[in-house]
C-alpha cells in the first residue's frame, strides 16, 4: 500500500473533513501516513491525531520559518514528544532563505536546525529536512551530522539538482518525491528521479500543498499519491505497483515502524 511520508493533516485546510478523510485512507490504498509538525503550535496537535488512527504516525520538529519563535522550552517539548512510540522522526527541520533574506535570520535558522539535529541524534531518530534557496548551507550541515553519526533521513520535497542529490544519496539518505514530479516544468526533479535508485525514494504529499497534475492548485491529500507513483514509474520504466511496493519498504526500513503492517 502507499506510504505517505510527509503530510500536514493538522492544517486548517482539513478542518471540515479531517476525520472522515483520515478514516477513509486505508480503504483507498493508503496504508500509512506521517503527519509532520511545522509550527510551534503544531507540536500540541500531533499526539492526539496519531493516537486516534493506527495508520497515522508523527514527526516532531519546527519548520525554519518559525525559528524566531523557538525557545529552549520548544526544544524540550520536541524532545519530550519524540519519546512517544508513534513519533518516528524529527521534522520538518532545516533552512528556508526564500522569504528570509537577512544574514541574522539565516544564522538563527542554522542554530535551530542544528539544535533539532542534535535531538534526532540523541533520540536515535531519522530527520526530515526542508530546504529552500539554501542548498549549500543545508548540505554542509547535513554532512557534518552524518559524518558524526545519525540515523537516516529524508530530504523532503527535494527541489535541487542532480549534483546535490548525488551527495545526499551517497550519504544513504532518502529523497521525498511528491506532486512536483508530475508538473510540466518539473524537469529538474524528473532528472533526479531517473538518476536516483528506487531504494532511496519515498512518496510524500506535503498536503494540503503541492497537488499533482491533474489537481495542481487544489487541496492535496494522500489520495492523490497514485499520480506521483505513476509518474515515477513512467520515468523509471517500471510498474506503478513496483514503485508503491519499494517506496513503502523504504519508509518502513527508514522509519522503523514497530510491528509495521499495511492496514
Amino acid at each position: 500500500m502507499i506510504f505517505d511520508t510527509h503530510a500536514h493533516y493538522d492544517d486548517q485546510a482539513f478542518e471540515e473533513d479531517r476525520d472522515s478523510l483520515l478514516a477513509s485512507l486505508p480503504q483507498n490504498g493508503i496504508g500509512n501516513v506521517v503527519n509532520v509538525c511545522a509550527s510551534v503550535r503544531s507540536l500540541q496537535r500531533i499526539i492526539p491525531m496519531t493516537e486516534k488512527y493506527p495508520h497515522v504516525w508523527g514527526a516532531a520538529g519546527v519548520h525554519p520559518d518559525y525559528a524566531d519563535e523557538m525557545t529552549e522550552d520548544t526544544l524540550s517539548e520536541i524532545r519530550r514528544i519524540s519519546h512517544n512510540e508513534k513519533i518516528l522522526a524529527i521534522g520538518e527541520i532545516g533552512l528556508d532563505y526564500y522569504w528570509h533574506k537577512e544574514e541574522s535570520e539565516h544564522l538563527r535558522q542554522q542554530e535551530m536546525f542544528r539544535a533539532q539535529m542534535d535531538i534526532a541524534r540523541e533520540e536515535k531518530l531519522p530527520f526530515m529536512i526542508h530546504s529552500r534557496n539554501a542548498a549549500d548551507d543545508t548540505l554542509r550541515i547535513v554532512k557534518e551530522y552524518v559524518k558524526d553519526g545519525m540515523f537516516g533521513g529524508i530530504l523532503h520535497c527535494y527541489s535541487y539538482g542532480q549534483e546535490h542529490a548525488r551527495e545526499y544519496l551517497g550519504m544513504g539518505l532518502m529523497l521525498g518525491i511528491g506532486g512536483v514530479v508530475t508538473f510540466k516544468n518539473g524537469r529538474k526533479l524528473k532528472e533526479v528521479v531517473q538518476m536516483a535508485p528506487l531504494a532511496q525514494l519515498v512518496l510524500e504529499t506535503d498536503c494540503p500543498y503541492l497537488s499533482p497534475e491533474p489537481y495542481r492548485g487544489k487541496r492535496n491529500s494522500s489520495l492523490n499519491l497514485h499520480y506521483v507513483a505513476a509518474a515515477i514509474a513512467e520515468l523509471k520504466g517500471i510498474s506503478e505497483e513496483e514503485v508503491i511496493r519499494v517506496t513503502e519498504e523504504n519508509a518502513f526500513r527508514l522509519l522503523g515502524i514497530p510491528n509495521a503492517k499495511a492496514f
